[in-house]
């Protein structure tokens, strides 16, 4: 199968790495070491190799290494399909984040044309119980893994609607001022839509076609108030309602994605926290299969403390579905036997912190 893959990493002053070059083969990697030595930093940085905040959804200024705060810069080399990229991205004090793709500047939504890197974190685990808002942003990711351009259609949609929001804070009730951001609203709401339903269903065929050790999640987007056909007509309609508010009550904004067990009929919510860490597992590795076809190889996986409420036998599953897939994927913990299951299929990384400063170490097959 056509690769993704990274062949090296260098972090300069990110979090708690001064200097760390990564020389990497295609394949899995684990990175273990004790808490807070600087392991998920590393794959935070890989992270900030896709469009957006990355993994952590940090600012710029809170990358850099403290206490110097000279600013920090990621370095990569990506094989993609059948061409080879030199990445670079870095901020300067109280500088936005800028991106090089061999050689030359380029927006963010640029990366997402020629890399798909999927993550899952353990602020995840959380996600079936929390607010909507977190699983937006969940099922956003997917969707913008699947249409690199989902991402401008929802900054297109929360520029208007925040305008939107202005005017209604500011009672203005000349229609005159609402008709054009209505509009552009309408538009964009379309797009992410049939950006979000595309997703859904990608993620659905994968997970029917599989043959898998976790449990299928069925998927569902829901709104407080229908989503009408006709947005921009419905949004001039809710103006009086909205302003009473103080703010947009009608649009893809308020969706939420809810899940279902489907072989128990149980929602996600009321599964056991195994079950929702499962849930979770399966929809990672549904998207990863999905553009595998769709992309024309696998994405690049993040997995930190992917070993959390997973017993042997599943953990083993979880690797050995990584390996099929052909994968790269950076998966971490605090112990190598964590990994013992996927022995030389694997490369292996030690992270150690003294004095706030990490370091990385190459390790033999463990």
């Amino acid at each position: 199968m056509t690769k993704l893959a990274l062949s090296q990493v260098t972090l300069s002053h990110f979090r708690s790495h001064k200097r760390a070059v990564l020389d990497l083969a295609p394949r899995p990697m684990a990175i273990y070491g004790p808490n807070g030595a600087g392991k998920t930093n590393i794959i935070e940085a890989i992270s900030l190799l896709s469009p957006g905040r990355g993994l952590r959804r940090a600012g710029a200024d809170d990358l850099a290494r403290r206490p110097e705060a000279l600013g920090w810069k990621i370095s990569a080399i990506l094989q993609s399909l059948h061409q080879t990229h030199e990445l670079e991205t870095w901020a300067e004090p109280g500088s936005p984040r800028q991106l090089r793709i061999d050689g030359k500047a380029a927006p963010q939504v640029a990366l997402g044309r020629i890399a798909r890197v999927l993550w899952l974190v353990p602020s995840m685990d959380r996600l079936w119980i929390e607010a909507a808002d977190g699983r937006r942003r969940f099922l956003d990711r997917a969707t913008l893994s699947f249409e690199p351009t989902h991402a401008d259609a929802v900054l297109t949609y929360e520029k208007a609607m925040r305008e939107r929001n202005r005017l209604l804070k500011d009672m203005v009730r000349d229609p005159h001022w609402y008709a054009a951001i209505e509009a552009q609203m309408a538009e964009a709401a379309t797009q992410i839509t049939t950006n979000r339903n595309r997703a859904i269903d990608e993620l659905a065929a994968a997970q029917t076609a599989a043959v898998t050790a976790f449990p299928t999640a069925a998927l569902t987007l829901t709104y407080p108030d229908p989503l009408p056909d006709d947005l921009q007509t419905a949004l001039a309609d809710y103006r009086s309602r909205d302003m009473a508010a103080g703010r947009t009550l009608l649009g893809p904004h308020r969706a939420d994605l809810e899940a279902v067990f489907a072989d128990k009929g149980i929602n996600a919510r009321d599964c056991s926290t195994g079950e929702q860490k499962a849930l979770l597992i399966s929809l990672i590795l549904a998207n990863a299969r999905a553009l595998a076809q769709d992309f024309g190889a696998p994405p690049i996986l993040l997995l930190d403390e992917v070993a959390a409420h997973l017993d042997a036998t599943r953990r083993a599953a979880l690797y050995d579905e990584i390996c099929a897939l052909g994968a790269q994927a950076f998966m971490t913990g605090t112990g190598p036997e964590l990994f013992t299951e996927l022995g030389s299929r694997a490369q292996y990384a030690e992270v150690t912190e003294e004095q706030g400063l990490s370091s990385v170490q190459r390790k033999d097959m463990i």
